[in-house]
């Protein structure tokens, strides 16, 4: 399986090209690292793999057919700030159901404590409520993941004990991750390789 992005284009009204003629492709368990400066549109890509906004120019497949528009959508993407991302008045056992059933074994391997389940989003931490963002995008449909700046918010042993589990989860069912990130050390760490991002308004 293969995602694939091929002429991307995108800005805001006039204003100058984010980026423009952009081609990426990621296959099913491959780990692919995006580095490159604040501001320059690595999240608006990530934004049109995932699906969630079009492209201005250009198109995004997989497996050669368009991103399909309904039911689970199998390219997940989890951004650098949870609390974005989830509904404050959920339980966090309603918020890991939202995409399937509760899955025990990838919850302890993120660091995931039953504890939690029963709390709401404004009771945890950042770095807790990511991991549960995480889990949540790991649902057995997604077949190709976005990470922001993922592990960002958390300390050198959270991120590694995070990644880990990331990886032993993607390399156990093939998942593809894009991993979008300014720590070139991690992305070395994790990556099978590394994609330097244009500058702004180049191919």
């Amino acid at each position: 399986m293969r995602l694939e992005g091929r002429g991307l284009g995108w800005r805001y009204g006039r204003e100058s090209w984010l980026f423009r003629e952009y081609d990426i492709s990621i296959s099913a368990g491959e780990v692919v690292g995006l580095i490159g400066p604040s501001g320059s549109g690595k999240t608006t890509l990530g934004r049109i793999l995932a699906g969630y906004i079009r492209p201005l120019a250009g198109t995004v497949t997989l497996d050669g057919d368009p991103l399909p528009q309904t039911g689970y959508h199998p390219v997940q993407m989890v951004f650098q700030h949870p609390e974005q991302a989830v509904n404050p008045r959920w339980t966090v056992s309603r918020i890991l159901q939202e995409s399937g059933p509760l899955d025990e074994a990838l919850n302890e391997a993120l660091g995931i404590s039953p504890a939690w389940l029963d709390r709401r989003p404004h009771e945890l931490s950042g770095g807790e409520l990511q991991r549960i963002c995480i889990a949540r995008a790991l649902a057995p449909g997604t077949r190709f993941l976005i990470a922001d700046e993922i592990t960002a918010m958390l300390d050198a042993i959270l991120q590694a004990q995070v990644w880990q589990g990331i990886l032993h989860e993607a390399e156990k069912r093939r998942i593809g991750i894009l991993a979008i990130s300014h720590d070139r050390r991690l992305l070395e760490r994790i990556c099978t390789r590394i994609i330097e991002w244009p500058q702004r308004g180049s191919s």
